[in-house]
């Protein structure tokens, strides 16, 4: 099962390989291609062709050029496939264009490879023909009109008619493709055919279509008809592949116009609708990549026709381009005058007088081009587009008229575009009128762009624009919608329109003097809302205003109170009145509001009149303040660890705390014991009842010096006479005791010597810190009455009792250990250390050894910087 599982994987990693290596081997390089057939003749009911598939490619991958296609028969009705056929490749030929001429500036590379495929076919007659087809993938990288082109593949195709036509000859194009396309210039690509049985051919623009895929670029079954078309980059399109400056003369199959202002490759291609006696017969395609380079067609181009209509000066640009290696001669075409020449590449010409001219421009270069070019120049100064907007708002027609000026000819054309066509790329669509003075209605509201454009018999044209503002109805603007005043006011209402002409008209009329007018006096003794109506044309717009009135002025301010001093308090009167006046005003953020913010800093009494016209009311309050509580936790303090520091606090109110208590005795109390084991911040929060009961805080910082980790050095082994140097760690002050036998006994590293006496020696060191912190520790010093050696034990027994379950070395008189190693029988090293109590543990790699007897090595250098070097067999006991 395992074996048949991963057989299985091997066969489809194998494919995906096949796959790969076939997408590397075959995708991106082909750049169109088209079919023909040719009637051989009729064997009873079966009708003989010869096909020919002609495939273009790019000329700089000659390897990838296929070897062999394969080409489906399909029933032109019903798609039903008939035959598949592989067609081996006949020739392969280049074209390639390389004579451009003496005026060409910027010659591009074009070539094309063509691979030819013939090959013959019989099908039986029907009366609805054939359709052909061959798939390949993938076209070239980065086209410029088609997005990720090197992901689309294409289908080659073409329909043989069926019936009494299907002795029917296919249309043939030429081999005249290489051709040199210039950014920007005029062109014209001949993608005409030759049919050899005279039948009418209309040509026409079409889509490119889809077939193949990176992971499939031979088919070697090609799919049937109807086939998908390949996408465009907007503006581009099938039926405007190189834009819409660019068609085809759909008698002579030539394709002209301008080309693309960027250069690139795009795809065209160019359908044959076949007529023989006016019917339609059958349909042929070609699929071309076409190359718009950054070249230029001759030393000379100009427009067919300028033309100026604000004046008199015309800057002139020769659309060939300023090149260096060309001399360029104009004549601005006035009549008995020689001086209107110039030699610049791009001259500026003041013209005399209005009038048409004829200009020429040569152009000539040292490799023996002279090129010209000719243009009609209309000069006719004084024409300008302008015109006037009347209406009123929605639904109501809005009149413009035109109010174009023109000094020469006369206005002879109008075209108006009121802001509510359908835009599409900048066309609009549809015009919105051609007569001078039109009328229009429109159904929504908002900002309309309108405008016109305008031309004259002289040949000028023109346009402005202007936005127009369509509303509901005339502007309304209201100063207020909702006041209030006093029973024995008068108030004089606020509004206002930007409509020229708009009328007013309030109601009810109660109480109100000039109800026609924008801003009407009203009195009213009770609350009432008051109704506007604006007119303009017919157009309506309505607002209202709500006067709310009162007898009095109701006026409270809150209790007296008590802030802490610096703090604020926001003054909040429980009123309905509209202004007010507080008094004193120092320290309020206004003595106007309705509800300033104060911040005394001694008692105050504040005072506010509130009222409503000639209504008036006046409370006051007193605001107490009162200082803020203090609190002083003391000096910051350093201790050592493992010490205690007594507190001193000082404080103003009427209660406090101390935090954290953990390490506080008696924390209820000023001063506290402090016995921190780290550093810590103590806070003392006090608080008061008297007024301010907000708290304040003080700390104070006990650092914690670190306990001293005093270090003495090991227990140690040396011979007599053997002078030994002590090692003191931990602090930076040290005393040893005793001081006997020490060259220094207040450094860190005294040295030890012994003559005579006991043969264990002890020493105790303080160590301490400039901060006075301190503690002891001691070593213990054995001393041999022997030469300097290691003494090495006969046995040992590591079997967990703790009694020599370790076999370790002592060193005596040592000045520097090299290594201790450990063999067995057969040489080998089980145990290797240069530290000299470190021992074994009859192990090696994990496993115990069993017993018997062991090798072991020594070496080092004795206190005298002898050699020492130690040999020898010990015991391992089981």
């Amino acid at each position: 099962m395992r074996l048949h599982k991963n057989l299985n994987i091997l066969r489809l990693l194998f494919v995906l390989i096949i796959l790969l290596s076939a997408q590397k081997s075959y995708a991106d390089h082909l750049k169109g291609g088209w079919m023909k057939y040719t009637f051989t003749g009729k064997t009873g009911s079966t009708l003989n062709y010869k096909i020919s598939f002609y495939q273009y490619s790019d000329c700089s991958q000659r390897e990838k050029v296929d070897a062999g296609i394969y080409m489906a028969v399909f029933d032109a009705n019903s798609s039903q496939p008939t035959m598949v056929k592989y067609i081996p490749q006949a020739t392969l030929t280049t074209e390639s264009k390389n004579d451009f001429g003496p005026c060409f500036q910027n010659p591009p590379y074009v070539c094309y490879l063509v691979a030819e495929y013939t090959t013959t076919i019989s099908v039986p007659e029907n009366e609805d023909g054939y359709t052909l087809s061959v798939q390949r993938c993938c076209r070239i990288a980065g086209i410029a009109n088609v997005p990720v082109s090197n992901s689309f593949g294409l289908t080659y195709t073409i329909t043989i008619p069926g019936g009494s036509n299907s002795n029917d000859n296919s249309p043939v194009f030429s081999f005249n493709d290489a051709s040199a396309i210039c950014v920007g210039s005029p062109f014209s690509f001949d993608f005409s055919a030759k049919d050899i049985d005279g039948d009418e051919l209309v040509y026409s623009l079409c889509s490119g279509l889809t077939g193949g895929t990176q992971f499939e670029p031979v088919v070697e079954d090609p799919s049937a008809p109807p086939y998908s078309s390949i996408s465009y980059i907007s503006p581009y399109s099938g039926t405007r592949p190189l834009g819409a400056n660019v068609s085809i003369d759909s008698k002579t199959g030539v394709l002209s116009g301008i080309a693309p202002d960027k250069t690139g490759t795009y795809v065209a291609a160019v359908c044959i609708d076949e007529y023989r006696n006016g019917k339609y017969i059958g349909h042929t395609r070609k699929e071309l990549h076409l190359e718009v380079s950054n070249c230029k067609l001759g030393g000379a181009q100009l427009d067919p026709s300028y033309i100026t209509c604000d004046g008199f000066d015309f800057t002139f640009v020769n659309k060939a381009g300023n090149n260096p290696n060309y001399t360029y001669s104009w004549d601005f075409g006035i009549t008995n005058l020689t001086s209107d020449t110039s030699a610049e590449a791009s001259p500026t010409y003041t013209f005399p007088d209005t009038g048409v001219y004829t200009v020429r421009l040569k152009a000539n270069n040292n490799k023996g081009c002279e090129d010209s070019a000719k243009a009609e120049v209309k000069i006719f100064p004084g024409f300008k587009t302008d015109f006037s907007i009347d209406g009123s708002c929605i639904f109501n027609p809005y009149n413009l008229k035109d109010l174009t000026t023109t000094k020469y000819g006369f206005v002879d054309s109008w075209k108006w575009y009121f802001g509510d066509e359908i835009n599409d790329g900048g066309i609009f669509i549809p015009p919105g009128d051609t007569v001078q003075y039109p009328t229009h209605n429109y159904f929504d509201t908002g900002q309309k762009i309108i405008t016109l454009i305008t031309t004259s018999s002289k040949g000028c044209i023109d346009t402005a624009t202007k936005v127009l503002a369509v509303n509901t109805g005339p502007n309304v603007a209201m100063g207020f919608r909702d006041t209030l005043i006093c029973s024995i006011d008068t108030l004089r209402l606020n509004a206002s329109s930007s409509t020229e002409g708009a009328t007013f008209n309030w109601l009810p009329a109660y109480n109100l003097i000039g109800s026609n007018t924008a801003k009407p006096y009203v009195y009213p003794k009770q609350t009432t809302k008051y109704n506007l109506t604006v007119s303009y044309k017919g157009c309506v717009a309505e607002d209202s205003v709500v006067v709310n009135v009162i007898d009095k002025v109701s006026l409270e301010l809150p209790a007296d109170t008590a802030i802490c001093k610096t703090d604020s308090i926001l003054l909040t009167p429980s009123t309905n009145a509209l202004y007010f006046s507080w008094a004193p005003a120092q320290n309020l953020s206004s003595d106007t509001a309705k509800a300033p913010v104060a911040v005394p800093l001694s008692n105050t009494k504040y005072t506010v009149t509130a009222s409503v016209g000639k209504c008036k009311a006046t409370d006051a309050i007193n605001v107490t303040v009162v200082p803020y509580p203090s609190a002083d936790a003391g000096d910051d303090i350093s201790i050592c660890y493992g010490t205690t520091t007594q507190l001193h606090a000082n404080i103003e109110g009427s209660g406090f705390s101390w935090t954290p208590v953990n390490s506080l005795v008696n924390s209820r109390s000023l001063s506290p014991l402090a016995g921190p084991q780290s550093t810590t911040t103590y806070i003392l929060s006090v608080t008061d009842t008297i007024g301010c009961p907000k708290p304040v805080s003080d700390s104070v910082i006990i650092s914690v010096i670190p306990r001293v980790m005093a270090d003495a050095g090991n227990d140690t082994v040396i011979v007599r006479q053997q002078p030994l140097q002590l090692e003191a760690k931990g602090g930076t002050n040290y005393q040893w005791m005793p001081a006997s036998g020490l060259s220094d006994p207040f450094i860190a590293n005294p040295v030890a010597t012994f003559t005579d006496g006991p043969d264990t020696v002890s020493y105790k060191v303080k160590v301490s810190t400039p901060e006075g912190c301190f503690s002891y520790d001691s070593i213990k010093i054995y001393i041999f009455e022997t030469e300097p050696q290691v003494f090495i034990p006969t046995a040992f027994s590591p079997n967990g009792d703790g009694v020599n379950d370790v076999y370790k070395v002592t060193v005596a008189g040592m000045k520097q250990f090299f290594y201790f190693r450990i063999y067995n029988r057969w040489g080998q090293l089980l145990f290797n250390t240069g530290t000299p109590n470190k021992g074994w543990d009859g192990t090696y790699n994990g496993n115990k050894q069993p017993g018997g007897t062991y090798v072991y090595v020594v070496e080092a250098t004795d206190y005298n910087n002898k050699p020492y070097l130690k040999k020898g067999s010990f015991v391992l006991i089981r």
